[in-house]
């Protein structure tokens, strides 16, 4: 299945957890944070504007982004776990 977000929602799959700290020491389950930076999977349309038309997004389909904590709604579909947010949650792109 395939989402499609509307108007100017991205929908995010989040990249996985680091497991090991950069002094090499292996964390458990439980100690890992979620992780701020995922996947674009899909875009909407855009931001409507007050004459109709639509403005397009600063971001695309498979762009790396970082976000904040508390961003966007956690949906599960077929088993992966996907954010759907809005576009101004996304703080910047990995590039």
């Amino acid at each position: 299945m395939r989402l499609v977000p509307l108007g100017e929602k991205v929908v995010v799959k989040r990249l996985d957890a680091e497991e090991v700290t950069a002094g090499g020491i292996v964390l458990p389950d439980t100690a890992q944070k979620k992780p701020r930076q995922g996947r674009v999977l899909s875009v909407g349309d855009g931001r409507l504007l007050a004459d109709g038309s639509r403005a397009g997004h600063q971001v695309a389909e498979g762009d790396r982004v970082l976000f904040t904590d508390y961003a966007g709604s956690e949906v599960v579909v077929d088993g992966d776990e996907l954010l759907i947010m809005d576009e101004h949650d996304i703080l910047a792109v990995v590039l």
